[in-house]
C-alpha cells in the first residue's frame, strides 16, 4: 500500500505532530508513506530530519486550482490520499482513482453549508474524527454518521521525557524562585485556547496564588493582549514564546492547564499526562474523553474562571493529590493513546474505503 498524506500548513501544532507520528508508524509497518507539504513549513523540515519522503504542495486557499492540478498529478499511483487539514480537504475532488480519507481535529461544526456537507459525504470515502466530541460536531453539521470512524490522537512518550537536570535548568531560565509552583499552558495564543481564562482564575485566587508562576508557551494573535495583562501580575506570568521542544517545558512544570474554549482532543493534555504531570482541562471536545475527572486529572467548565480557580486551589493545597492524579494520568494515556493503536485504527479506515 502507498499512502500520500496532505498537510500544507506552514505553522506547527498538535495536528502536525500527529501526522508525523502516524507517518512514522505506517513506515514501520512497511507502508510506503509520502507527505505532501509546503516546502517552507516546519513539517517539511521535521519530516526531512526523520527521513520521511516529502513532495512540495503549497496550497494558498480552498480554491487553489493550481494546487488542485498539482495534487491530481501527485496522487497518481497512491492507493490512499489522506487529507489532514481543511485546506487539504478542499482539494479532495481533484483526486481520482485513490481511496480518499480525511481527518477532522476540531470540535466545532465545519462551516460552509452544502459545500462542506458534500466534501465530507461525497468527496471522500472515510472521515476520521479524533474524538467523540469531534464526531458529534460533524454529525451536527450534516455529515452522515455511518461515514465517521473515531480514531483518537496519540502521544509518543519518548517525545516528552527530558534528561536529568533539565527541570532545574529550565526553571532557572524562566526565573522561577524556590517553592514556586509552575502552572504551564502549551498552545497557540488564540482566544479558543483560553489563556485569558487562566489569568482570570489566578487573579481570583488572590493570596492563594502567591506561590504560582504561570508560563504560557506559544505564539498567536492574542500575544499583545495577554502580554498587557501579564504586566498586572508583577512578573508572575511569563510569555515564553513558541517552544521547539515540549519536553523541557513539561519537565519544569508542576501543573499543566488546558483551559480551551474549543479542543478536538487536546494533544497538550496527552503530552502532559505522558510526562507524569497533573492536568486541569476544560469540558470541551474530546478533553473529557482524555481525562477522567477526579481520577486522572480535573475537568472544569470552559470559560469559567471561578471553576478553574477552584481546581487550581485543590492542587495547590494538596501535593499528594497532584501526585496521585499525575500517576493515574500517565497510566491512562499509555493504555488509551499509544501510537500503535492510532496507526492500526487508521489502517482499518484505509481498508474500509471502497
Amino acid at each position: 500500500m502507498r499512502v500520500l498524506h496532505v498537510d500544507p500548513e506552514r505553522d506547527w501544532g498538535g495536528g502536525e505532530v500527529q501526522v508525523l507520528a502516524l507517518a512514522r508508524a505506517l513506515e514501520a509497518r512497511g507502508i510506503a508513506t509520502t507527505l505532501a507539504v509546503d516546502p517552507a513549513g516546519r513539517l517539511a523540515r521535521e519530516a526531512g530530519r526523520l527521513g520521511l519522503p516529502t513532495v512540495a504542495l503549497p496550497i494558498r486557499n480552498h480554491l487553489d486550482v493550481a494546487a488542485g492540478w498539482a495534487l491530481r498529478r501527485l496522487a497518481r499511483g497512491y492507493d490512499v490520499v489522506h487529507f489532514h487539514t481543511a485546506r487539504a480537504h478542499a482539494l479532495a475532488p481533484w483526486v481520482a482513482g485513490s481511496r480518499r480519507v480525511v481527518t477532522r481535529r476540531m470540535d466545532y461544526a465545519p462551516r460552509g453549508g452544502a459545500v462542506v456537507r458534500w466534501l465530507y459525504n461525497r468527496a471522500v470515502d472515510v472521515v476520521i474524527a479524533i474524538s467523540g466530541g469531534v464526531r458529534d460536531a460533524l454529525v451536527a453539521a450534516g455529515v452522515h454518521s455511518e461515514r465517521i470512524r473515531v480514531v483518537p490522537s496519540a502521544v509518543d512518550p519518548s517525545r516528552v521525557q527530558a534528561a536529568p537536570g533539565v527541570r532545574a535548568e529550565r526553571r532557572v531560565a524562566w526565573g522561577v524562585a524556590p517553592g514556586e509552583v509552575v502552572v504551564l499552558v502549551l498552545g497557540a495564543l488564540e482566544r479558543r485556547k483560553g489563556q485569558d481564562v487562566l489569568l482570570d482564575a489566578v487573579e481570583a485566587l488572590g493570596e492563594r496564588a502567591r506561590p504560582v508562576r504561570v508560563v504560557l508557551c506559544g505564539e498567536g494573535s492574542e500575544r499583545a493582549t495577554l502580554a498587557a495583562r501579564a504586566e498586572a501580575f508583577g512578573g508572575r506570568v511569563l510569555l515564553a514564546g513558541f517552544q521547539e521542544e515540549v519536553a523541557p517545558c513539561l519537565a519544569a512544570a508542576d501543573i499543566v492547564v488546558v483551559p480551551s474554549r474549543h479542543e478536538g482532543l487536546g494533544v497538550a493534555a496527552l503530552e502532559a499526562m505522558a510526562a507524569g504531570k497533573p492536568v486541569v482541562v476544560s469540558r470541551v471536545g474530546g478533553l473529557p474523553e482524555v481525562v477522567a475527572d477526579g481520577e486522572s486529572g480535573l475537568v472544569v467548565t470552559p470559560g469559567d474562571p471561578a471553576a478553574l480557580a477552584g481546581a487550581l486551589a485543590r492542587l495547590l493545597d494538596d501535593p499528594a493529590l497532584r501526585t496521585r492524579l499525575a500517576a493515574a494520568g500517565q497510566v491512562r494515556v499509555t493504555a488509551r493513546h499509544g501510537i500503535a493503536a492510532m496507526a492500526e485504527g487508521t489502517l482499518a479506515c484505509y481498508g474500509e474505503a471502497p
